[in-house]
């Protein structure tokens, strides 16, 4: 890849973010001044940024691999990629070290929620002054889509800039599918009906589908029935009921399963106990292994309902812990792995979807080998992000706690297990 000139090219011509983009439509009329804040435009000593991440595996190389092409054409600029393991582990290492801001690193994944605090605080470094910026700010024609970078907003500032983005798609053996009979399904009650028949015609051997995750699996049916992820959620309302029991009752009658010890149902979908999942398009490549490795096809589709849910981090600046010069390699560093170069090689190995719009038609891309960009326009048409509100991250959390309960509890009377969950669902909104 031919990244050196690309990013010297950074540092030289002049560039518009358009405003579709990047404008943070803040309330707070400091803001407008905050824009045209003069900022170091160029590193010209050497500069030392950390990143913290929670990459492995192939991830974890396509990211090291970007960024040793980034110090190549910026030997000023080292960076230091520092594996936090686990975005859990992650967010509890931001949360403890908040209280200490020179502990803090340069930059970091994160999801907005787990720093509405944090932003609250002035704690972040708003990047819209670095976007907009005629010396370094991005090129006219290359900028992120503009849903992803609202996702990447707290309080109507853009503090994130996405990076490995994702959204849920489903995962289907090919193989199994073609010996039941069964069609790939469009919708959740073709999905319903598809799972029963492949449990059914395999002697309850094989489970027809399940979802990776559990507060995605609310969230996203409660947004199909018209009802965001806010405050005001009534957990025991229709709706909800409707959606805790679709997977409730598919889970008791055994056509259903969730992930549960296994964290991801990659691994049974591998061994063909499970026909389909609903996961992560970053799972393909794991998706992609098993299959090889277990001798059968797989297949994607675009998640079988309306509405589906943007996910994968953005990355996010402190304020605390950097210097001006820090700021700007940081910035610099951002915009390479943002670049339409870098965004094409990251989706092809890694199965993240690419942030800029104009890699989704390129050929290299359409013909990757991965199944993924086939469908991806079609999976992408209706995204939407958790409200970036307080208490929103530990609510939606909770979620998972309380479907885990709820569907690991044998013959349980479902109605009320919903009611009595009510109040540990409210207790997380208003802690």
């Amino acid at each position: 890849m031919k990244f050196k000139s690309l990013v010297k090219a950074t540092l030289a011509t002049a560039s518009v973010v358009a405003l579709t983009a990047c404008g943070a439509n803040s309330s707070n009329g400091s803001q407008q001044a905050e824009t045209k804040k003069d900022i170091v435009t160029e590193v010209k000593s050497e500069t030392t940024i950390t990143f913290w991440h929670a990459m492995n595996g192939q991830l974890e190389k396509a990211l090291q691999k970007l960024t040793e092409d980034f110090m190549k054409a910026n030997p000023n600029i080292k960076v230091e990629l520092q594996n936090q393991s686990t975005y859990k582990d992650l967010q509890a290492k931001i949360n403890s070290t908040l209280t200490s801001p020179k502990d803090l690193p340069t930059i970091t994944q994160a999801y907005p929620n787990w720093l509405f605090n944090a932003a609250s605080q002035d704690s972040l470094v708003d990047f819209k002054p670095y976007l907009e910026n005629e010396t370094i700010g991005f090129k006219k024609g290359e900028e992120i889509r503009s849903d992803l970078m609202e996702g990447a907003r707290i309080n109507g500032v853009q503090y994130g800039i996405p990076f490995n983005k994702s959204t849920e798609v489903l995962f289907y053996n090919a193989d199994l599918l073609k010996e039941y009979g069964v069609k790939v399904p469009t919708t959740l009650d073709e999905l319903k009906e598809a799972a029963k028949t492949i449990y059914e015609k395999s002697n309850h051997e094989v489970v027809g589908a399940g979802f990776d995750s559990l507060n995605n699996y609310y969230a996203i049916g409660m947004k199909n029935k018209g009802v965001d992820f806010t405050k005001e959620l009534d957990f025991t309302s229709d709706a909800s009921k409707e959606v805790v029991k679709y997977y409730a009752d598919g889970i008791r009658d055994g056509y259903f399963r969730t992930a549960g010890s296994d964290k991801y149902l990659s691994g049974p979908f591998q061994n063909k106990k499970v026909a389909m999942y609903v996961g992560s398009t970053a799972g393909e490549s794991f998706v992609a292994k098993g299959a090889k490795e277990a001798g059968y096809e797989y297949g994607v589709a675009p998640r079988p309902d309306k509405f589906n849910l943007q996910q994968g981090t953005d990355i996010y600046m402190f304020e605390g812990s950097t210097t001006e010069e820090q700021r700007t390699a940081a910035f610099l560093y951002l915009k390479f792995l943002s670049s339409a170069e870098s965004q094409l090689y990251w989706a092809q190995k890694t199965g993240y979807m690419p942030t800029v719009a104009s890699v989704l038609e390129k050929d290299e891309y359409k013909k990757s080998g991965s199944k993924v960009p086939a469908i991806l326009a079609d999976a992408t048409k209706n995204l939407f992000s958790i409200p970036v509100v307080e208490n929103s991250d530990p609510a939606f959390a909770e979620v998972r706690t309380i479907l885990e309960k709820i569907f690991a509890t044998q013959n349980g009377n479902v109605d009320q297990l919903i009611q009595d969950s009510k109040a540990q669902f409210d207790a997380a909104w208003n802690q």
